[in-house]
């Protein structure tokens, strides 16, 4: 404890007197300062004793003392040391009257006393404090280490830190889920904060933020993000009912150090295991399914055992453009999706290949797992924000996340190349129709004609028909009216002219007309097809 005012009128050295604010006695003492200036606020920091012989003050008179005094409580001083038998032979009743009525404890110093024995008492109090705070720490720090070091690993570090704080502690990974926390009520209030670490999180590390406050009844709240790169690795949050003291704050500082390492340690084998996972992968797809599994061994050998979804996100309209901010070179949205799938995985104990790609993702997650619905909640959320970004900070923002993510139907490590194809194939449609994801199902048992909601299309469309477009408008026809009733009867010259309700020998007209105007003959299948869908892309609805 640091010393107090009681501490010091307890010292028997001192033989200290108290005049004036006997029930304020308990308040800490930062450090013991002599004055003898009538206005020595300007000097004062706030929490010290104020050592005075009364040589410039008047301290007879009751207002000016009541100024002095109310000046000194205003400044943050915690007492004041008033010396007798120097300037007055007794502490004057005008100085005890201005104390206790701004109830400012006024302690009378004998005349054997020297300030100096008063400051090196206090100075000796508040070196044995700190002296008590580290070597607390210090056995702090070997408890944690040794948590750490054991079985539990982390989460018996939570339970040491808690303990020692008299509070709670809790860890959220790198998706701002929470992975760890003691006691275990804790993880209820640790997940109320998570728009706190989400807004942590996009600071550069190291950050901290202070959530709540002791003295509004509510309990305060440090968190501390974890890592040494630019991108937080997870985050610390400690809860307790008071302000952290110097014991307390040595036992933090060691927690997030312990924490950082890790985390480091645990980035660096998750590194390795991308690696293993990308050769692991160019074997699935180069058609070697045996020796992917040798590689894999038990790391990944499960996943290869079961269907699995094949996923590949790639980062679109400027999202790679971000300020440098990478993760193991994938821009951030796609860290985002994948801290996402991996945090999934590991909550349910399932096997899943993450392999970063410069601008794209690939992964490997287990049919109907954790992964797999963790990617269609993140696909879900963004185009939530797509969709009630209104603020131009809103939409940059929005703009900032966008990705795109193509999903394979179900599959196996035989049929690997095939899956990934199809992942691509719904990446393809999912950049073509702005949608945050799109899975091969939806490709495979859908129309065409949506695909043909695409700009490029578009223009050939209206490229390949503007000239019988132009035909039409001078009124001496309707070539693509009759051009669309002949395709869609298979060019059925009856039906047709029926569709029309025109002559056979009309219709037989227009065609040849389309065909001299175009140059091109519809004898010719290609030519029909062609025709065909520019009909149909010019009547589709865009994205």
């Amino acid at each position: 404890m640091p010393p107090t005012l009681a501490s010091l009128v307890h010292h028997s050295a001192l033989k200290l007197g108290v005049r004036a604010g006997g029930d304020r006695l308990e308040t800490a003492v930062r450090w013991a300062h002599v004055s003898e200036l009538a206005d020595p606020v300007p000097y004062m920091d706030g929490g010290e004793l104020l050592l005075t012989t009364a040589m410039k003050l008047d301290a007879e008179d009751d207002e000016a003392m009541r100024r002095y005094v109310r000046r000194l409580g205003e400044a943050g001083v915690v007492g004041l040391g008033f010396a007798v038998g120097v300037n007055y032979d007794a502490i004057p009743q005008a100085l005890v009257a201005a104390a206790e009525e701004a109830d400012l404890p006024l302690l009378e110093v004998p005349r054997r006393t020297p300030f100096i024995a008063i400051s090196k008492a206090v100075s000796a109090a508040i070196a044995a404090d700190q002296y008590r705070a580290v070597t607390a720490g210090f056995e702090v720090q070997r408890e944690l280490t040794r948590a750490a070091l054991g079985a539990e690993g982390s989460t018996a570090l939570l339970a040491r830190l808690a303990a020692h704080l008299d509070g709670w502690a809790a860890l959220y990974d790198a998706s701002g889920t929470v992975v760890a926390a003691a006691p275990e009520w804790a993880s209820r209030r640790a997940a109320r904060l998570t728009a706190d670490v989400e807004r942590l999180r996009e600071r550069p590390a190291p950050a901290s933020a202070v959530v709540g406050a002791a003295d509004a009844g509510e309990d305060r709240v440090e968190l501390q993000s974890l890592g040494t790169g630019r991108r937080a690795r997870a985050v610390l949050a400690v809860g307790t009912g008071a302000p952290l003291g110097t014991a307390e704050r040595y036992a933090v500082h060691s927690a997030v150090a312990l924490l950082t390492l890790v985390t480091e340690r645990s980035r660096a084998l998750h590194e390795a295991e991308q690696r293993l996972g990308a050769a692991v992968l160019r074997m699935l797809l180069a058609g070697e399914p045996d020796h992917a599994r040798t590689v894999a061994g038990p790391l990944y050998g499960g996943l290869l055992d079961a269907p699995f979804r094949v996923l590949v996100a790639e980062a679109v309209a400027g999202a790679a453009d971000g300020p440098g901010a990478e993760r193991d070179g994938a821009p951030d949205a796609l860290a985002t999706l994948a801290d996402a799938l991996e945090s999934a995985a590991a909550r349910s104990a399932e096997a899943v290949l993450v392999v970063p790609d410069g601008a794209r993702l690939v992964v490997l997650a287990p049919d109907g797992g954790a992964a797999v619905a963790a990617c269609g909640q993140y696909a879900e959320a963004l185009e939530a924000r797509r969709g009630t970004a209104t603020r131009p900070h809103e939409r940059a923002a929005a703009e900032g996340d966008e990705i795109a993510i193509g999903l394979s139907a179900p599959s196996g490590p035989i049929a690997s190349a095939s899956a990934y194809r199809e992942a691509e194939q719904a990446l393809s449609v999912a950049r073509r129709r702005g949608r945050a994801l799109v899975e091969h199902e939806q490709v495979a048992a859908g129309s065409v004609l949506p695909l043909l909601a695409d700009d490029a299309v578009r223009a050939f469309a209206d490229g390949m028909l503007r000239a019988l477009r132009e035909h039409d408008a001078t009124g001496r026809g309707d070539l693509v009216a009759s051009l669309r009733a002949w395709l869609s009867r298979h060019g059925q010259w009856d039906a047709a002219a029926a569709d029309l309700g025109v002559h056979r020998h009309t219709l037989r007209y227009r065609m040849r007309r389309v065909e001299e105007i175009l140059g091109r003959s519809l004898d010719d299948p290609d030519v029909r097809m062609e025709l065909w869908l520019a009909l149909k892309a010019t009547t589709v609805p865009g994205p």
